[in-house]
This record gives structure tokens, C-alpha cells and sequence, in this order.
């Protein structure tokens, strides 16, 4: 059985214009919006995540939603009526909703809205589904009717799959089901749907018979490809590998069922048209992916390599799933279909098909061969120009189709104006698809389109691809290429041996989750940061002496990122690297200037509430240069443009929402000690570009911390990222006053712009240490007070290293609360002269100031008071 290219299921009456509406414009829009994102990726939040989505969830699901709704009808050889394409209509609003709801709750943090969109566009698969069961049972099919119980398979592993995808977005599910959640929607929602269509569309667009087998084949491969995706979705949600091979190699096996019809259809008739030669790339991607990942499965389990390698081998395989397979297989299913369905006999429908085919292979070839250059380990400047020729190829297609539409729809008016169909020769010639030549000619012209874009690359980034001279020696010498891993702290191998006088190429590669990486070494060569999954060539030039080599993100080389290449059989000679500064020449007591603003240590008293109350807070880490004391400036990695952070306030009871957006320059996350539970997940590191939403809600009072929790964690901290969170507790007298003061440390690199020192914080040797991360700010700008009044003062040792005995000169303190604890509570005839604090500590003292004057505060180990940690309480009298 083929569907006839002429004449497509037919209808009780012709789609109204809403009909096709639903089921035309979507997808381009899905798909216009994917090329939007891809343009747009540097300013969005977890842009890898939401142009996949955009694709798989928005145009491929609203195509399959449409085209196997098509097919069933043809295929179970009923009829449409008006009461189908309204309910059609229906599904087709609640999925586009649902997941327009899902694309805006995950990148948002909030979940009621992923929820939402999930059971949505759950409910209308669903719905889809039992529609066509329905359909089944009152129908008398052919011998391929069966094959829409492929509809009904992959609609029930999406539910599955969205289910799992929601339980993920709210942030508490173990990892491995996100790579559950990547195997059930691709390969089964996607896999499993174009599995059952190519059986009857593939022998349909080579415009041939399909294989009498066909159906015997299609009716054993369902079960495979159905069990063989739970079954590898199950080992993945429990990190089990041998169960994920076996549900790996039961899938392939599967497609491996089906391939084998197809292959005798084509050798029948080989692929011609956009259409047969897109799809047929599209299936060589599909197999080849999950041939890579079942071979890799199997690698990292005899090899002991842990679930973690296959789980980043699954990440790196889906943007080749979504681009090489999903989207081709749309383009090819779509170029064939469009024309099929719009109709008009054979002359109108040869017209939109020819408009189709215009310049196919050169588009394909182009894409393609793209996509091949960016799966191979070169330099990113040829990877951004393969993914530019990507985008510009397959972002044609939209151009292509609403100019073949239109050509179609044209020809079907010049030929209701004549009243007859006409079928030339030149007609049945174009059936054939494009001329061997003119394919020829096309792909060639791609094919060298791609290669002189990656040569131009190669010759404006000669070093990156391997080419030119790098520090030192002659380009004629003998090469030694080594690979070199860099994850978890580490670079492997750590030790590169290299004959004296060779010349050294390091193909370096990311494979770390979240960390940013790049290599540096001693004799000047370095590569840029490499976000994880990216891959840099370094020429080291000849090497004649041992070199050292490290990682230059900050407190990485202090962690032990380092390598040393060693030159065999050479006299050798040192090389080594110096940086930082030793805190001199600081003025405290210098006015810091007209720009100066001290930072906000007033606490405004909570509004009154009913109940807990619930703060949704954005907390963004950028990387910004700050005074930290007058005329000494430093690059700070800071949460919402301050170190320390903004104070967080609340009641016990309260819930915190908080979405953390990275825009630094390395990977960072965030340590609310005012929340307690497992860490994996809310605490995790992202690398930049990416968000995540972290929800706790307050249990205990106390001044707790918050940091940013990425290796080095010392590193982080001493260059401003921490902040405060005040809970107060259940009673709590109302004061005056309040302030908050956090006590943190410098470990200065260059005065001007520079970077924490780590090697200083080794020595625990600060420069300045700070209140609210300025040197002597309220000496500048005195907090004030006023005779009489009560003042309370939250005090929190951030650390990394100093500890703090808070003292107020002139003062006495008749309450100390700290860490949860009272020492004294406003008991007349008792005082304290200090509280002490140790590095992650923090409470409050209240005192009342008997005359006016200055009252200077500070902490009472007077090496750090010296270097910084000190103000000014300016007491005016009483009215």
C-alpha cells in the first residue's frame, strides 16, 4: 500500500480555513522561533535546553499530533467529518498551549505554570490516542491499519515522559531522570511515531511499491522499539548500564526490523526528491545515534567509566537527534505531504512539489555536512561557522515551503479557471524528482560551500585548528598530537612526555558537567574557556624544556588543575608564573571619592501578615569590577551587583523562591544555609547562560549565610559572593533601629580590576576585612542613632578565615542572642562587652546609647579593625 501523492484521505467535507490553519502555521512558527532562539542564545536562560524544546516539544509535536491524525484516516481507510477537525482543533490549541505554558514555567522557576502545560498537553495526547483507538475499532483496514497502534505507543511514553519532565522542572528528582525523561520523548515519542509513518510514507514518497513484508516486519518491531525504550529509560532512572544497553540494543533492533523493508523499497527506487533524500539523512542520524550510545554504554561499562560518561555521551548525542533526525524528517515529511494535501489535481501538486525540491541537495548537503564538521573535535570558530551554515540551510525550509504553498495554491486557481487537469510529460518527468545531474551539481556546491566557510575559519584561527606556528621553534617539526580531558579538578593525562624538538598539539576538551576551563602555559600559549562539552586545539610550539601548564580560572590551579609537559632527552630549564600583590600602599583613612555609596545596612521591620509569607527573589551573579576600599578596586563575582549580597528577611514559616541566574564568566551556584536539605540538586553548580530555582522555607531563626558553594569555595566567598538571611524568631521585641552587618575578607590581586588571590587565602593572609564589603565605609558614612533609642544590630561572620568579636566602643550590650541562644536578654544589671563569632556564626546584640557622640564599631581583634573592619554609630540627642 502506498497514499497516493494525488488523492488524500478523504473528508465528509474540504478542511475549513481554520482547519488548516491549525495545521499549517504552527509548526512554521515552532520552527521560526527555534531559529530565533539559536540567534538569540547568549541572552537567554538555559538557551541549549529551550532550543530543543522549541523543537521537539513545539514543532515536532504539533506535526505528529497533525500528520498521524492524516494518516490514521488514511490508513484505516475512513473518513473525516466536520466533528473530527473541530475536536482536532481542540487538541491541537491544548497542546500549543501546554507547551508554550512549559517553555515559559521551566526557564522561569515557576512550576505551577510547568504543571499546568504538562497536564495539558498530556490530556490532548492522550485524547489524540483514544481517537484513533476509536477510529480503529469501527474501521476495516488494509494490511497496514495496524500500523497506527505506533501512534497510540509513542503517545502513551509521551505522557510518561511529560510526567517525568514536570517531576524534574520542580527541582527535587534525582539527576538520571533527566537523561529518562531525554530517552522516553526522543526516542519514543519522536522514534517511535516516525517509525510507524516511514513503514507506508517512505515506498509512498520513492513512489514505489512498499516491500511485502513490510507489514510483518512493522507488526514484531513495535513491541521491540517499545520495550527496548522503557527498558533503557529504566536503567538510565536507576543508573544501571547493562539495563540501559539492553534496552538499547532491543530499540536498535527494532529499527533494524523496520530498516530492512525500507532498504528494499529504495533499492526499488532510490531517493530522489528533497523529500525521500532528507528523510533518508534523517534515518542514517537516528540509527547512527543510537548505535554511538549503545556502543558507548557498553565502552563505559566494561571499562568501569561510571554512569556519569554515558550520561554526558546522551547530552552531547541529543542536539544531533533533534537537528540531524528530528528536524530532517520533518523537513523531508513536510516536503512531500504539503504538496499532497493541498491538493488540485496532478498539475498543481507537481508544481508545489517542484517548488519543494528547488535547490534540495544544496540545502541538505549544506546542513549536513555541517553538522558532521561540528560533531568532529575542531576549533570554535569552525564549530560557530558549521552551526551558522546549519541554521541558514534548514531556516530556508520555512522561505521554501510558504513560496511552494503559494506556487500550489496558484495553480490550483489557473486550473479551476480552465476546468481541466492536464498531465504533460514534462509532468510525469518531475514525478521522478530532481535530475541526476542538477543533484549532482547541488550537492557538490555544498559540499564545497562548507569546506571553504572551514577553511576561511581555519586561516582567521590558525592555531585553533591545528595550523600555524605557535610560542616557539620551527614549523617543519615533527607534531605530537595528545588528547587532554579537563573535569572534576583534574586534567587527564596531567603528565604529556614529548621528544625534545617536537612540536606539541593539545586537542583539549571540557568533558566537567557545569565547570568552565581553559589551559594556560607557561611559555604564553593558552586556549579560551571552554564551556563544558567544547573542544579547543592548542599549539604549545617546539618544546625543548619542561613547561608548566594550569587552568586560570580562579583557586582551579590551586586545586591541583595543572599539568607539566616534560621534554624528553633535554637539558632542562624552568618555567613558572607569578601574579597577585601584597596589599601595600592602602590608604584606609582616604576620602573614597564623590562616586562613593556605602552599602544599605539599615533592616526595615517586617510588615504585618497573616499567615506565612512567601518572597520570590532573582539573585543574578555577574562578574563586576567595585571599590572595596578608597582608590583599590577589584573584579567581584556578586549576586544582584553587591558584596556582600542583598539581605533576605523573613519570618519562621516564610518560603524563599529563589532563581538564580548566572551571567558570570565560569560556573557558580548558591549554599542557603537558612534551608536544610540534600544538596545535590538546588546547590548544584551552573555553568553560565543557565538558571536554576532554589525553594526552601525558614524552619529556625537565626542570621544565616548564603554562598556561593563551587569549587574553590574559599575562592568564591573571598571575592564577594555571600550574602544574609535574617529569620527572626517567633517573639521578637520591636527596637528603634536595626542594621545588619556582614564581616567579610579581601585577598587582593592587581589594585586595579583584579582578581582574589588564592595563594593568599593558602597563607590566610587578607588584605582587608571588611563590614558589607568595603573598608571602613561607615566611618565615611556613620550609621546613625539617637539618645534614647533602642538599637539592634544583626552581625554575621561570612568569613572565609577571620573570626569576629564584635564591639561597639563606648557601648554595652544588654541583650546577646547568638546562634539561636540567648546569653543575656535585657536583664537589668548585666551586660556584655562583645559577641563573638567564628567564620559561618552570626546573631545580634541591642544596647541603647546614654549621651550623644561617636561610637565607634569594630571587631576586637584590632589587626583586622586596622585593616578595615570598622565604623562609626553617630548618636544624636534626644529631641
Amino acid at each position: 500500500m502506498t497514499l497516493s501523492p494525488s488523492r488524500p484521505a478523504e473528508t465528509d467535507a474540504a478542511p475549513g480555513r481554520g482547519f488548516r490553519f491549525m495545521r499549517d502555521i504552527p509548526t512554521a512558527l515552532w520552527l521560526l522561533l527555534t531559529l530565533v532562539a539559536i540567534f538569540a542564545h547568549r541572552d537567554l536562560p538555559e538557551p541549549r535546553w529551550l532550543m530543543i524544546h522549541l523543537l521537539l516539544l513545539g514543532a515536532i509535536t504539533h506535526a505528529i499530533l497533525t500528520w498521524s491524525e492524516y494518516f490514521s484516516f488514511a490508513l484505516l481507510r475512513t473518513r473525516a467529518t466536520r466533528r473530527d477537525q473541530r475536536l482536532q482543533n481542540i487538541r491541537l490549541t491544548a497542546s500549543n498551549l501546554g507547551a508554550v505554558l512549559v517553555l515559559i514555567g521551566v526557564p522561569t522557576g515557576v512550576w505551577a505554570l510547568t504543571a499546568i502545560g504538562a497536564s495539558a498537553l498530556v490530556a490532548a495526547v492522550l485524547w489524540h490516542a483514544l481517537a484513533i483507538v476509536r477510529r480503529a475499532r469501527g474501521s476495516l483496514p488494509g494490511k497496514f491499519g495496524k500500523t497506527v497502534r505506533y501512534y497510540v505507543a509513542s503517545a502513551s511514553l509521551l505522557a510518561i515522559g511529560s510526567v517525568l519532565g514536570a517531576i524534574i522542572a520542580r527541582g527535587d528528582a534525582a539527576p538520571q531522570l533527566s537523561l529518562s525523561h531525554a530517552l522516553i520523548n526522543v526516542l519514543g515519542w519522536v522514534g517511535i511515531t516516525v517509525a510507524g509513518t516511514v513503514v507506508t510514507l517512505w515506498p509512498t514518497i520513492l513512489r514505489t511499491r512498499a516491500d511485502d513484508a513490510a507489514p510483518v516486519w512493522a507488526s514484531r518491531a513495535l513491541p521491540a522499539l517499545t520495550i527496548g525504550v522503557l527498558v533503557a529509560a529504566l536503567g538510565a532512572g536507576v543508573a544501571n548500564l547493562p539495563l540501559l544497553a539492553l534496552g538499547l540494543a532491543g530499540y536498535l533492533a527494532g529499527l533494524g526490523m523496520i530498516g530492512m523493508s525500507l532498504a528494499r523499497a529504495a533499492r526499488n527506487a532510490p531517493p530522489r526528491s528533497v523529500a525521500s533524500l532528507s528523510v533518508g539523512l534523517a534515518l542514517s542520524w537516528w540509527a547512527g545515534c543510537v548505535a554511538v550510545l549503545l556502543v558507548g554504554t557498553i565502552v563505559a561499562f566494561a571499562t568501569d567509566a561510571g554512569f556519569a560518561t554515558v550520561s554526558e555521551l546522551v547530552y552531547s548525542l541529543v542536539p544531533y537527534l533533534a537537528a540531524g533526525f528530528a528536524a530532517q524528517v520533518l523537513v523531508g515529511a513536510l516536503s512531500y505531504l504539503i504538496p499532497v494535501v493541498l491538493g488540485g489535481g496532478p498539475r498543481p501538486v507537481r508544481v508545489g512539489t517542484e517548488a519543494f525540491d528547488r535547490l534540495g541537495p544544496l540545502r541538505l548537503t549544506v546542513a549536513n555536512a555541517s553538522l558532521v564538521v561540528y560533531a568532529l573535535p575542531v576549533s570554535s570558530l569552525m564549530r560557530v561557522v558549521a552551526s551558522i551554515l546549519y541554521v541558514l540551510a534548514m531556516g530556508s525550509f520555512l522561505v521554501v515551503m510558504f513560496a511552494a504553498m503559494r506556487a500550489q495554491r496558484k495553480a490550483k486557481q489557473e486550473s479551476a479557471s480552465t476546468g481541466r487537469v492536464v498531465r504533460t510529460k514534462a509532468d510525469t518527468k518531475a514525478d521522478t524528482g530532481i535530475a541526476p545531474g542538477r543533484r549532482a551539481g547541488q550537492a557538490l556546491t555544498g559540499l564545497i560551500t562548507v569546506v571553504l566557510a572551514m577553511v576561511i575559519a581555519a586561516a582567521l584561527d590558525p592555531i585553533g585548528a591545528g595550523w600555524g606556528s605557535g610560542a616557539t621553534g620551527d614549523a617543519d617539526a615533527p607534531v605530537t598530537t595528545v588528547q587532554v580531558d579537563a573535569a572534576d579538578m583534574t586534567f587527564t593525562p596531567n603528565v604529556l612526555e614529548v621528544p625534545a624538538g617536537n612540536r606539541l598539539v593539545i586537542e583539549l576538551t571540557n568533558t566537567d558537567a557545569t565547570q568552565v576551563h581553559d589551559l594556560v602555559l607557561a611559555n604564553g600559549v593558552k586556549s579560551d574557556r571552554l564551556a563544558p562539552g567544547e573542544t579547543a586545539t592548542i599549539d604549545a610550539g617546539v618544546i625543548t624544556a619542561d613547561v608548566e601548564g594550569w587552568c586560570s580560572i580562579v583557586g582551579h590551579r590551586q586545586m591541583g588543575m595543572t599539568l607539566t609537559i616534560q621534554a624528553t632527552g633535554a637539558t632542562q630549564e624552568s618555567a613558572s608564573s607569578a601574579s597577585g600583590s601584597d596589599g601595600s600602599g592602602i590608604d584606609l583613612a582616604a576620602d573614597p571619592g564623590p562616586g562613593f555609596a556605602p552599602y544599605e545596612a539599615s533592616l526595615p521591620p517586617l510588615p504585618d501578615q497573616d499567615g506565612p509569607a512567601t518572597h520570590e527573589v532573582t539573585l543574578t551573579v555577574i562578574d563586576q569590577e567595585i571599590e572595596v576600599a578608597p582608590g583599590v578596586t577589584q573584579t567581584l563575582w556578586v549576586y544582584n551587583g553587591s558584596a556582600p549580597g542583598p539581605t533576605l528577611h523573613g519570618r519562621v514559616g516564610d518560603t524563599f523562591i529563589i532563581t538564580l541566574v548566572n551571567d558570570g564568566a565560569m560556573g557558580h551556584s548558591i549554599d542557603f544555609h537558612a534551608g536544610a536539605f540534600a544538596p545535590d540538586e538546588p546547590m548544584r553548580t551552573i555553568p553560565p547562560g543557565e538558571q536554576l530555582t532554589y525553594t526552601f522555607t525558614a524552619t529556625r531563626a537565626g542570621i544565616w549565610m548564603y554562598h556561593c558553594s563551587t569549587a574553590p569555595i574559599s575562592a568564591h566567598i573571598a571575592n564577594g559572593m555571600y550574602g544574609a538571611v535574617v529569620i527572626e524568631p517567633d517573639v521578637l521585641p520591636a527596637v528603634d533601629r536595626s542594621y545588619v552587618l556582614v564581616q567579610g575578607e579581601y585577598y587582593l590581586g592587581d589594585h586595579a580590576g583584579g582578581e582574589v588571590d588564592t595563594a593568599k587565602i593558602e597563607d590566610r593572609s587578607p588584605d582587608l576585612v571588611v563590614f558589607n564589603g568595603y573598608a571602613n565605609q561607615y566611618d565615611h558614612a556613620p550609621l546613625e542613632a539617637t539618645v534614647g533609642e533602642r538599637v539592634r544590630i544583626w552581625v554575621l561572620d561570612a568569613g572565609v578565615e577571620r573570626p569576629s568579636t564584635f564591639h561597639v566602643i563606648g557601648g554595652q550590650f544588654d541583650t546577646v542572642w547568638k546562634e539561636g541562644a540567648y546569653s543575656i536578654d535585657n536583664t537589668p544589671g548585666v551586660g556584655a562587652q562583645a559577641m563573638d563569632l567564628l567564620p559561618g556564626q552570626g546573631g545580634f546584640v541591642e544596647l541603647t546609647f546614654p549621651e550623644s557622640g561617636n561610637y565607634p564599631f569594630v571587631t576586637h581583634l584590632m589587626v583586622d579593625a586596622e585593616h578595615g573592619a570598622h565604623g562609626i554609630l553617630a548618636v544624636a540627642p534626644s529631641d
